[in-house]
């Protein structure tokens, strides 16, 4: 049964990542369309607390598409993790007679819009924002797609040093548990070797394969490694004192979060953003848009959020491809 909502509010929640902006033009176009007014929210829970509420409309959104960030700031709040914080937040959202939210932001996010609808029955949907692609059920997140290839732009202009100085860099990127950025840039820029968490391999064992292939005449190496696996600078030591050799560290950083965003991301976003507001008007709730094999659909947030089902066997093959062709 349609769900007679009057009023959407929108908000972008935690870090930040490329495409966030395409999906809250998506968001409050579909809802203008249909009739509905849009309410942004500045700085995500912590803003919803403090009552930073704006009125959107079809203008307020116009070419925003292709630039990064979030025109809706952002921000992590400690304040929405007590029952106090959420009050206040849920009063904000009353008093500005708010019927429902289109919350985008990652796991953090996404498991603070549960507990709105759990504890406090506020209606609500999720867009997965995040460049890790560390929610489940969904084969790609808002952004993860920019930072793969911001990162391996990066790699790229590093090799040219790389080979020029016969070095061996070990380059840290973003992804704490999950390692899809690691992976993926790491294939895609021919990386000499992947390390992620849960990756069984010793510091004496890549050394032996550094020394093994020097004697062959290789002598230079890139090693991708995500920062939940271990920082570059403690790695370089270690396989500098192993090894010998001449080993720098890189921390690419924020610039992973950043920039325009790519095609796939504008893409993702926006047909999100749409079904979003259709499931909002279907009465849908504490669920989040996800898309598998292409299409979308929704799923509660206490899988997407909880149980981790991405596919590792995928994962390891991208390892076992990147180690053959770097040999």
């Amino acid at each position: 049964m349609a769900n007679k909502i009057k009023k959407i509010g929108l908000l972008t929640s935690g870090g930040d990542s490329p495409g966030m902006n395409a999906a809250i033009r998506s968001v409050v176009r579909k809802a203008v369309y249909e009739g509905l007014e849009v309410a942004g929210i500045m700085r995500g829970y912590e803003g919803l607390i403090d009552g930073e509420v704006i009125s959107m409309n079809s203008r307020s959104v116009s070419n925003i598409l292709g630039l990064g960030g979030t025109i809706l700031k952002t921000a992590r709040s400690k304040r929405f993790m007590t029952k106090e914080g959420q009050r206040q937040a849920v009063e904000v959202i009353k008093d500005n007679g708010i019927d429902a939210l289109v919350i985008i932001g990652g796991n953090g996010s996404l498991q603070g819009a549960h507990i709105l609808h759990a504890e406090w029955g506020i209606q609500n949907i999720g867009l997965p924002g995040t460049i890790d692609n560390d929610l489940g059920y969904t084969d790609y997140t808002i952004g993860c797609h920019t930072s793969v290839h911001t990162v391996l732009d990066a790699v790229d202009k590093i090799r040219d040093t790389v080979s020029s100085m016969e070095r061996i860099y070990v380059i840290e990127v973003m992804g704490r548990k999950e390692p899809y950025i690691a992976i993926s840039a790491g294939l895609a820029c021919g990386a000499e070797e992947i390390l992620y968490p849960g990756k069984d391999i010793t510091i004496d064992e890549i050394s032996a394969e550094i020394r093994e292939a020097e004697k062959k005449g290789k002598r230079s190496w890139i090693i991708i490694v995500s920062e939940g696996y271990s920082g570059a600078q403690e790695l370089s030591r270690k396989i500098h004192d192993a090894t010998g050799l001449d080993v720098r560290a890189v921390v690419l950083g924020h610039i992973q979060r950043g920039g325009s965003p790519m095609a796939p991301d504008r893409i993702l976003a926006s047909v999100m953003g749409v079904y979003a507001v259709d499931a909002l008007i279907r009465g849908e709730s504490d669920k989040m848009v996800a898309v598998q094999a292409r299409n979308c659909v929704l799923v509660p947030y206490e899988k997407t959020c909880f149980e981790r089902q991405k596919d590792m066997e995928l994962y390891r093959e991208a390892y076992d491809i990147t180690k053959l062709l770097a040999t």
